[in-house]
């Protein structure tokens, strides 16, 4: 806005410095002929009177374009503001008809090359450095600021409950105990639990002669719990020695039942239904909601404090160096470049053939509805200042007239009398 102001007012006096420029050049005209009727200087005279007529007559024809000369309301004066519904049409019609033809659309559009223009713009750094400032500084906040957060976070339940129901998490469960049946894993798998067992065991036997003489009878005087503690440490004690022993029947019996708990996973639909139920189940718990409803407030933190680094920003750098790489990446390909210039040819130019008579309309009722003074304003204001060189040029070509035809008549003189 600044710019355009400052333009104006450079414009406004460029004007006016010329219409002086105009108006003194005729002033010299003026005092010419005065000297040259005081001093009897015909050839002056001739030279100065055709220079103010060729003057004045510019001057009253440019003056004419945008007002009445001198305020006087003469026939086919103001031009400009009283024709400028005429104008408007004309225009329109000119443009609709002269600049939207087939022909001279399709050259100017094969000349352009849109597609390699716009490459070449898009893969200089600092061009796409611009674009991608314009997204991290206004489009990217100016979405999350569009964005409802409620809306947010519903669409990520939805979508994560959606994504957590379509999973069958019995074949993963199953999938990823298969290998327990396959070579020695399943069997070095169970020795060590039954090892860290044994160890637990031990560790915990105060613990379970606690639990013993909490539940043996008073009147035993604690002869019994310690008698029962004994027998129920050793039992575990040797039953896990036991099951730690391949060979061993129980060890084949823990065998064999791990090895049915991972058949019935892989081939019982209701095993896979509790499965499936049970970590649901735990999906819906206020804890898990809570957490995935935090992330999206997660999300737009994260954005926003990158952001905040300005051009170090991670988002905006890589916005550069995707645009850059797109706008490279159409230069080496030159089929898609084709591509795109023929597309941009064809749909353009159908939509400005199909549409000419409305361009031609607006263009037209856009000047229709601009004020008749206001434009008259705008336009000398563009065009006034070389308007002037029309005043300058009439005023000395005027005199060079009035020269000529002054020596012409003393040649006629000269040869006839």
């Amino acid at each position: 806005m600044e710019t355009s102001i400052h333009q104006d007012t450079f414009k406004i006096k460029a004007l006016r410095r010329m219409k002086r420029n105009a108006s003194a050049l005729l002033g010299i005209a003026v005092l010419l002929f005065i000297i040259a009727i005081y001093f009897k200087i015909p050839i002056l005279q001739a030279f100065s009177e055709a220079a103010m007529v060729g003057g004045i007559a510019d001057w009253f024809a440019v003056v004419a374009l945008f007002r009445h000369p001198m305020g006087i309301p003469i026939w086919h004066t103001a031009i400009i503001p009283t024709k400028k519904n005429e104008i408007g049409e004309n225009l329109g019609n000119f443009v609709s008809e002269e600049f939207l033809n087939r022909e001279k659309l399709e050259i100017k559009l094969d000349e352009f090359n849109f597609a390699n223009k716009a490459s070449d713009w898009l893969s200089k750094e600092e061009n796409a450095d611009k674009i991608a400032s314009v997204v991290a500084v206004n489009i990217i906040p100016g979405i999350l600021r569009t964005i409802k957060d409620e809306d947010v976070r519903r669409f990520i339940q939805v979508q994560f409950k959606e994504k957590i129901e379509g999973i069958n998490f019995g074949d993963w469960v199953a999938m990823a105990l298969e290998p327990l049946q396959k070579g020695n894993v399943k069997d070095e798998l169970l020795t060590n639990l039954l090892e860290v067992m044994s160890a637990e065991l031990t560790s915990n036997k105060d613990l379970i002669r606690k639990k013993v003489k909490a539940s043996t009878p008073f009147l035993s005087f604690g002869l019994a719990d310690k008698s029962i503690t004994e027998g129920v440490f050793n039992g575990l004690q040797d039953f896990l020695n036991e099951a730690k022993n391949p060979e061993s029947a129980v060890r084949v019996k823990i065998d064999e039942y791990v090895a049915d708990f991972l058949d019935r996973i892989k081939n019982s639909e209701e095993m896979r239904i509790k499965i499936n139920d049970m970590i649901l189940g735990f999906v819906g718990k206020k804890e898990v909601q809570d957490y995935i409803n935090g992330i999206w407030d997660e999300i737009k933190l994260s954005i926003h404090t990158d952001l905040e680094k300005g051009n170090d920003s991670s988002i905006k750098k890589s916005v550069s160096n995707l645009i850059k790489g797109f706008g490279t990446g159409i230069q080496e390909d030159p089929i898609m470049i084709d591509k795109i210039n023929s597309f941009i040819k064809n749909d353009l130019l159908s939509v400005l053939l199909n549409n000419k008579r409305v361009i031609g309309d607006l263009i037209s009722s856009t000047v229709k509805s601009w004020d008749g003074k206001e434009v008259s304003e705008k336009l000398e204001l563009e065009i006034g200042k070389d308007l002037q060189y029309i005043r300058i040029n009439g005023t000395l070509v005027g005199g060079v007239i009035g020269l000529v035809i002054y020596g012409v008549e003393q040649l006629y003189h000269f040869f006839l009398f």
